[in-house]
């Protein structure tokens, strides 16, 4: 491994730093530890040797736990194992599909899983119902992935559909369309319906397998959305209990616990991923994007400069994962960002820079670094740097339509919009500052967060509040405040916004009601915090 030592660091980085019926279980032990793995049980009984289904069984258990690397060794010595067993490759292929959540595939992976599903074909199933899953998985992997994806991940969840029809007693056909119908979501439909019939099967299967590992997390992300948030409690809690020798199982509550603003219990969650050994590095900054945000939710900065810290000291970053390329450009704009240190994210560096990360193969990263800049001049008196970002960001979203990344496309237009409604700001044109901040604030309201973050760096109807507490209209701020608050409960500067526009707009017991909440929110938060202080001074006046 090539270490790149993180010599070249943006200015306002270091300044922070300154500041089968088989329980899985039984299979193996932790060498590290000594205690038994415990995966969860699951049935995947397929047509081949004995020590191929005891691997095949590890491996579909690691599939469901996202847990990459020990899935593919377990479905590559189901193929050592007996390599006429055609279901190694299926395994393989499954293992290149990687995270639904975030789809679409590409690349390497999209090379991988199309080799992989080919080979099994090649070989041959020994079953109808073994052909139906290879045939299945063949759907997605299309053409080598030259049909739309959306259309070849429709067509895979309804290959799984009819799959639960023919083998109703299988249980992973079962689990693994819920987990498709939940990737499969639109992200502007606000009926969720795509979320209901996934949330139908895997409730089914959770109640009557409570041991399965991949219903609870497959039913944390159906209710990763506001509205449902609440119903996801119950997976969270049992999924980290079914599963613990998996890493993402230990993670994966603090999807429920961003949603309902349980900030100490993502800590905690995201804690225990770090302390599991052999934590992939994408895992490990994904973690540390989600134990950031709640620790700047608690106004406890020391706690996010550490996480910020340690990610910069890694030795080496060279995971080309998504998630490891998003947390790299979210922890540094989110440390900035939160605090409204708009003059030191308008100087936002890229870590690890051009010439040590593959940025251009991940424009929809790269446009967190240009979206914290872009704010970050505009409401620092910079205008004429925040078009420049403005212009940037439009350059980045045309890769990202070139590349079919389709979602992100669209929230690269509500940063855009962002941008666009505070630089209109700083050029002195109030009313149609606020018109565009309205409308990517309304815009933002029409999707939905992805999977990969915890949350915006910066919700946009927050930002319209903002802008209206600078224009002097409280009153009207209020309510777009505590709009955010829906979404994002106990979110700190949302929080913090809303009790100031109560105060100044004369609403006592508004007031009251989100400085206690304010108060109670920062009762851990760094010393030189003022929000809270403040907070109690207004309390004790009123």
């Amino acid at each position: 491994m090539n270490c790149l030592a993180p010599a070249k660091v943006v200015d306002t980085c270091a300044a922070l730093i300154g500041a089968l019926c088989l329980s899985v279980s039984a299979l193996a032990q932790t060498p590290a530890q000594g205690v038994p793995e415990k995966l969860g049980s699951v049935d995947f009984p397929v047509s081949c040797s004995a020590e191929a289904q005891r691997h095949m069984t590890r491996g579909v258990a690691f599939y469901h736990s996202f847990h990459w690397p020990e899935a593919r060794k377990s479905f590559s010595a189901v193929a050592q194992a007996d390599p006429s067993c055609a279901m190694a490759h299926w395994g393989l292929a499954m293992v290149a599909i990687n995270n639904p959540y975030v789809w679409p595939v590409t690349g390497k992976a999209l090379q991988d899983g199309t080799a992989s599903i080919e080979k099994a074909k090649a070989i041959g199933a020994r079953t109808q119902r073994e052909r139906d899953y290879i045939n299945a998985v063949d759907l997605f992997f299309l053409d080598g992935g030259k049909t739309l994806a959306r259309t070849r991940q429709l067509n895979f969840e309804l290959a799984l559909e009819k799959m639960t029809r023919d083998y109703p007693r299988d249980i992973e056909a079962r689990v693994l369309y819920g987990m498709v119908l939940a990737a499969n979501v639109d992200p502007n439909d606000k009926t969720y319906s795509n979320q209901a019939r996934a949330a139908d099967v895997l409730e089914r299967v959770h109640k009557d397998l409570p041991d399965h590992p991949g219903a609870p997390h497959y039913l944390i992300h159906t209710y990763d959305y506001p509205p449902l948030a609440q119903r996801g409690l119950q997976a969270a809690l049992r999924y980290r209990d079914i599963a613990p020798s998996a890493f993402h199982a230990l993670h994966m509550p603090s999807h429920i616990f961003t949603r309902l603003g349980h900030w100490q219990d993502s800590v905690a969650a995201n804690t225990a991923v770090l302390k599991t050994p052999d934590t992939p590095l994408s895992s490990v900054l994904h973690s540390f994007d989600y134990m950031a945000y709640a620790w700047l939710q608690l106004g406890q900065d020391r706690h996010a400069n550490k996480v910020l810290t340690d990610m910069l000291a890694m030795p080496a970053i060279n995971d080309n994962a998504f998630a490891a390329a998003y947390a790299l450009a979210a922890i540094p704009a989110r440390a900035l960002v939160e605090r409204g240190r708009w003059a030191d994210a308008a100087q936002l560096k890229a870590y690890p820079d051009e010439l040590m990360y593959p940025w251009a193969s991940f424009p929809h990263a790269d446009a967190i670094r240009v979206f914290a800049r872009g704010l970050g001049s505009a409401r620092s008196g910079n205008p004429e740097a925040a078009r420049g970002e403005i212009a940037h960001l439009s350059k980045l979203k045309a890769d990202m339509l070139n590349a079919k990344l389709f979602y992100w496309a669209d929230q690269a237009d509500i940063q855009r919009k962002a941008i666009e409604a505070w630089t209109l700001r700083a050029e002195g044109k109030p009313d149609a500052a606020l018109a565009m901040m309205k409308d990517a604030a309304d815009h933002e309201d029409r999707t939905d967060k992805s999977a990969v973050t915890p949350g915006p760096i910066k919700p946009a109807r927050e930002l319209l509040g903002e802008m209206l507490m600078d224009s002097k209209l409280p009153a009207q701020a209020l309510p777009e405040f505590e709009a955010v608050l829906k979404i994002e409960p106990h979110r700190m500067q949302a929080t913090l916004g809303a009790a100031r526009a109560a105060e100044l707009g004369g609403d006592r017991a508004k007031a009251r009601q989100h400085y206690t909440a304010l108060v109670k929110l920062l009762e851990g938060a760094d010393a030189e915090r003022n929000e809270g202080k403040q907070a109690n001074a207004y309390l004790a006046r009123n």
